[in-house]
């Protein structure tokens, strides 16, 4: 058995985003993602073969989605499912508290 707290060892500024995977099996991967004002490099866009589920639970950032108008700007509590080979971007995160994000990873019909 595992057990841990969410915002344990988001303190503290952070040159590098932090990941860090909190549970596996099955298929699906659950990770802790902590931002700390980081933003995907210039040009940089994620296509990944999974399914991703994003809840925000602290500070704030703004995602940029392929082929859509603006950035979708997510608070606490909201949540988005980003599906594979969406290619999409962290436009920015909140420069004055960190980002927390939790992330589920999966193939669809497994969850």
């Amino acid at each position: 058995m595992k057990r841990g707290n969410i915002y344990n060892g988001a303190a503290g500024r952070t040159p590098e985003e932090q990941f860090e995977e909190l549970a596996a099996g099955n298929g699906v991967r659950i990770e802790r993602i902590v931002s700390d004002g980081h933003a995907s490099s210039e040009g940089f866009w994620y296509d990944q073969d999974r399914n991703e589920w994003v809840l925000l639970l602290q500070g704030s950032a703004g995602l940029g989605i392929e082929g859509s108008e603006g950035e979708i700007v997510l608070w606490p509590g909201d949540w988005i499912d980003i599906p594979a080979h969406v290619r999409h971007r962290v436009a920015w995160t909140d420069k004055k508290q960190k980002t927390v994000w939790l992330a589920v990873f999966y193939q669809a019909g497994e969850l």
